[in-house]
């Protein structure tokens, strides 16, 4: 990520095994590992908590959604610049 570019943000909820798991294979994908990324708990925020509901964990890279679920390794290869 570079400064002042898009930035990844991860969507996730506490307790959530699958943000969890999402943002350890995030973590292993990325070489500067979870520095490199933003982390929202949706439930710190209605707005937030409202539009993701039970979607969680989503990843968002300069807006787009990039990944949702499980974390998709090709599609996020594809959508974002190593």
């Amino acid at each position: 990520m570079t400064p002042g570019g898009p930035t990844l943000v991860l969507y996730v909820r506490e307790g959530c095994h699958l943000c969890d798991s999402f943002a350890i294979e995030l973590g292993l994908e990325l070489v500067g590992g979870m520095e490199r990324i933003r982390i929202v708990d949706v439930d710190r925020d209605a707005e937030l908590a409202t539009r993701y509901g039970l979607r969680v964990p989503v990843l968002e890279y300069g807006g787009v959604v990039v990944g949702e679920g499980r974390f998709d390794r090709d599609r996020f290869r594809a959508l974002y610049p190593l």
